[in-house]
C-alpha cells in the first residue's frame, strides 16, 4: 500500500482538477449537468483512481487503476477541446490545461510501464 499523497502525478491531477472546476465556473448554467459535469467528473477521476489503485493490494491492482485513470485522462482531452471548439474556453486556458494533461498522461504511461517491469 502506497500513500498517494506523496505521488507527483497525483498531486499534479489533483491541481489539474482545481483547475478544471475553476475554468467551469464560467460555463453557461445549461452546460451545468451537461459538459461542466462531464469535464469535472472525468478530471477529478484521475486523481481519485489513482488514490484507489494505491490503497489496494499489489502492484497490477495499481497498474489496473493507472489504465482507468488514463482512460479518464483521455475523455477529458476530449472535453478539453469540444470546450474550446464551442467557444467555452479562450484559447490561453485551454493550452495551460492542455499541456497540464498531457504531463500527466506521461506520468501516468512512465508509472504503468515501471509497475509492468517489475512483475
Amino acid at each position: 500500500m502506497r500513500n498517494f499523497r506523496e505521488l507527483k502525478v497525483w498531486e499534479k491531477a489533483h491541481q489539474l482538477t482545481l483547475s478544471v472546476y475553476k475554468a467551469t465556473k464560467i460555463f453557461p448554467k445549461e452546460e451545468l449537468y451537461g459538459l461542466t459535469s462531464q469535464m469535472r467528473r472525468s478530471c477529478a477521476s484521475i486523481p481519485a483512481n489513482i488514490a484507489e489503485g494505491c490503497g489496494r493490494k499489489g502492484s497490477a491492482e495499481l497498474a489496473r487503476f493507472l489504465q482507468i485513470a488514463m482512460g479518464s485522462a483521455s475523455e477529458l482531452e476530449y472535453h478539453l477541446l469540444l470546450a474550446y471548439d464551442l467557444d467555452l474556453l479562450e484559447g490561453k486556458n485551454y493550452e495551460s490545461l492542455s499541456s497540464k494533461l498531457t504531463e500527466i498522461k506521461r506520468m501516468l504511461t512512465a508509472f504503468i510501464q515501471k509497475l509492468n517491469a517489475e512483475r
